[in-house]
C-alpha cells in the first residue's frame, strides 16, 4: 500500500471514530423491518398516510377513547411533550390510531383527541383496515367483555412509535418513558 493511500485510509478511519453513535434514550429500532405502512382516515376524513408527513418526525399511538387509564395518560403525556418542544413542536405529529373503530366514530375522535394538543390527529377505518395496521406494526389488542355501560375494554399495547422526518420508523417509547427522554429523543431526531 502506497503511503498516499495509507494516509488518506488512516485519516477516514480517525474521522468514523470521531463521530460518536446516536444514543436513544428510548429503544432504537432503526432499520426494523415493520411498521413501514399505515393508511387511514383522520378524525376530518382525509385519507392519510405516513408520507403525509414527510418533514416532521411522528408518533403513533394506537388506543381508543373508552380506555380507562393508558390512553389518556399517554396522550397527556405526549401533550405535555409538545408543550416542552417550544417551537419545535411545530415540526412534530401525533397520530392516535383507534383500536376500537365500533365506537371511536370520526365525531368521537375529532372531540377527544385534539382536547388533549390541537395538532393531534386521531385515525381510523374500519376492522379488516384497523387490523391491517395492527398486524404490521405488532400491535396487540383483545377486546375483554366487563360489566356496566362500557360492555367491553380492550387490553392492548401501550407503547408509541417514532419515526424521523424522512419517515423511517426509529425509536419505541414505553408508556412508563419520561416527558424529559421522549423530548430529548425527538429534538435529536429534528436535529438529523
Amino acid at each position: 500500500m502506497s503511503r498516499r493511500r495509507f494516509l488518506a485510509l488512516a485519516c477516514t478511519l480517525l474521522a468514523a471514530c470521531g463521530r460518536e453513535p446516536v444514543a436513544f434514550r428510548n429503544t432504537d429500532l432503526t432499520g426494523a423491518t415493520f411498521g413501514r405502512e399505515l393508511t387511514l382516515s383522520d378524525h376530518h376524513g382525509q385519507l392519510r398516510s405516513l408520507a403525509d408527513f414527510r418533514g416532521k418526525a411522528v408518533v403513533i399511538f394506537f388506543g381508543y377513547t373508552s380506555c380507562p387509564d393508558i390512553c389518556p395518560t399517554t396522550l397527556a403525556r405526549l401533550a405535555s411533550v409538545m408543550q416542552s418542544l417550544g417551537d419545535d413542536a411545530g415540526r412534530v405529529q401525533v397520530l392516535f390510531v383507534t383500536l376500537d373503530p365500533e365506537r371511536d366514530s370520526t365525531e368521537r375522535l375529532k372531540t377527544f383527541v385534539p382536547w388533549f394538543h390541537p395538532s393531534f390527529l386521531g385515525l381510523r377505518g374500519d376492522a379488516g383496515q384497523i387490523k391491517a395496521v395492527t398486524d404490521e406494526f405488532r400491535v396487540f389488542s383483545a377486546r375483554k367483555e366487563v360489566g356496566g355501560e362500557l360492555g367491553y375494554v380492550l387490553d392492548h399495547s401501550s407503547g408509541a412509535y417514532v419515526f424521523d422526518p424522512d419517515g423511517r420508523l426509529r425509536l419505541y417509547v414505553k408508556d412508563t418513558a419520561s416527558v424529559e427522554d421522549v423530548a430529548a429523543d425527538l429534538r435529536q431526531l429534528l436535529r438529523g
